[in-house]
């Protein structure tokens, strides 16, 4: 076993540089060994800018290099199917960043591969690792609030999608690009799995999407039975505008956890031209910055403690079934049953 892991990522994209940057300085145990990214002059800079030895616009010459004990998957989720399965067939130890892929067959077969070649796979949920979110899953955990009995997780971001967001059948929409982590909270938080669901959704911010692409949606809620009986709820929104808003409420038989907040710090400024104010935080690299240092982290020491990742591919390919499961309701306006099968359009119980 050694003892630092060569790390490689695979897409330098903005949320693929701050894994890079962790890995960097402050992740005990690692070195960037290598970087790939299909264009060239983002893989050049991202090599020149971190001193990265190895950089390549073809990911599976960088599955090559035996310097790279593992890699950080942080492309489109169309490609992480095939850039999985390839890493876990060369040797390599895997971080994919959510969501994991674009169906549950698909996420399978990525469980099947990294068992199969005997390799880590951790699915990039970042929440599990903000202190916050833990110290409420530690109060939770004691009973202190007692049953579970619902949950709402919202998270609202300011931008709106890029184009390619739009095709809900080539990226799955909001509830995949944006809630896909009030689903794994949800699950997380109420120690529970889904058992059928019921989604709403609307465009109201894209309107230049609606023409060639009607199914969009730029808001969605989303309510969830679980099968321990509590009830959650999925508030989610694009191009908002305010800022990055993320919350959770968590309700048990004996009292409620909060986590999140508007605010940026808690100071507050009060003037008579302006009123009260204070600073709204402006976006989810402000937020969870940390969060993803602590993930980083949980992925090195799980592969060289032999030990099993904190986030699994079941955790990622259960996200993925909610997501399709609330898309398939958002569109037919039936309730979805997650413990039966598929069926055709329009046939679901109408609400």
């Amino acid at each position: 076993m050694k003892d630092i892991i060569g790390i490689g990522l695979i897409g330098a994209g903005r949320a693929g540089m701050i894994h890079a940057e962790n890995f960097v300085s402050r992740v005990p145990g690692a070195r960037m060994a290598g970087v790939a990214d299909n264009s060239e002059e983002a893989a050049k800079k991202a090599a020149d800018r971190l001193h990265i030895p190895y950089w390549y616009t073809d990911y599976r010459k960088l599955l090559q290099n035996p310097e790279i004990d593992a890699v950080i998957v942080v492309t489109p989720t169309k490609y992480h199917k095939e850039i999985v399965l390839e890493a876990a067939a060369a040797g390599k130890h895997i971080l994919c960043e959510k969501p994991m892929a674009m169906n549950s067959e698909e996420c399978k077969e990525m469980i099947q591969a990294a068992e199969e070649y005997q390799v880590k796979l951790q699915i990039g949920f970042m929440r599990r690792f903000d202190k916050s979110f833990r110290k409420a899953k530690e109060i939770i955990d004691s009973g202190e609030i007692g049953q579970v009995v619902m949950v709402k997780s919202l998270t609202h971001g300011p931008s709106t999608p890029r184009e390619w967001m739009y095709d809900i059948d080539k990226s799955n929409g909001p509830l995949a690009e944006v809630n896909s982590h009030d689903i794994d909270t949800m699950r997380w938080l109420a120690d529970s799995e889904a058992v059928s669901i019921h989604a709403m959704a609307g465009n109201f911010r894209c309107r230049e999407a609606a023409e060639n692409y009607p199914d969009f949606y730029d808001t969605v809620l989303m309510n969830v039975r679980m099968a321990n009986g509590a009830i959650c709820n999925i508030d989610g929104a694009q191009g908002v505008r305010y800022g990055y808003d993320a919350r959770v409420d968590v309700l048990g038989t004996k009292g409620l956890v909060q986590i999140g907040g508007l605010k940026e710090t808690t100071t507050v400024s009060c003037t008579k031209e302006h009123g009260m104010s204070s600073g709204i935080i402006a976006s989810w690299t402000d937020l969870f910055s940390e969060a993803y240092v602590q993930e980083d982290i949980s992925f090195v020491r799980c592969i060289l403690e032999d030990t099993e990742p904190e986030v699994t591919g079941y955790d990622g390919w259960k996200a993925v079934e909610i997501v399709k499961a609330g898309n398939r309701s958002i569109k037919t306006g039936g309730i979805i049953n997650l413990n039966e099968k598929e069926k055709p359009d329009g046939e679901e119980k109408k609400c």
